[in-house]
């Protein structure tokens, strides 16, 4: 049984990335959905889509070279990691992207600074 379901889909996406699957299978949660969903808009993940009570991502690569270089959770049930959207950290220099629960819903940090919203930072992809 898993605690965490964010946790355990970012570990599934990095590990999918690492061993070169083109699909990856996930449990279905309306925050995991929510989640892949910035990554599909940001062009970190090539679709999602749901099946039988379960995720089916479609992972991306360019030139049989991942796009996900990186992928983890910032904020974890112990200790929970809020910035205002004025001290977002930047993620590679620009080149990532901050995964934010908000007010607003679940979005990029791209989208939270033109919102002018701060919220929980979930994870950070590079």
């Amino acid at each position: 049984m898993v605690n965490d379901h964010l946790s355990d889909l970012v570990t599934r996406v990095r590990n999918g990335y690492l061993a070169g699957k083109l699909v990856v299978e996930a449990p279905l949660t309306k925050t995991s959905k929510a989640v892949l969903e910035v990554l599909v808009s940001e062009g970190f993940l090539e679709k999602v889509e749901v099946q039988d009570g379960s995720l089916i991502i479609t992972l991306k690569y360019k030139k049989k070279t991942p796009v996900v270089t990186g992928i983890r959770r910032v904020s974890k049930p112990g200790k929970r990691v809020y910035g205002g959207f004025r001290e977002l950290p930047r993620v590679l220099g620009g080149l990532g992207i901050n995964i934010l629960s908000t007010p607003a819903g679940i979005i990029s940090e791209k989208k939270a600074r033109k919102l002018n919203v701060g919220g929980e930072i979930i994870a950070q992809v590079w």
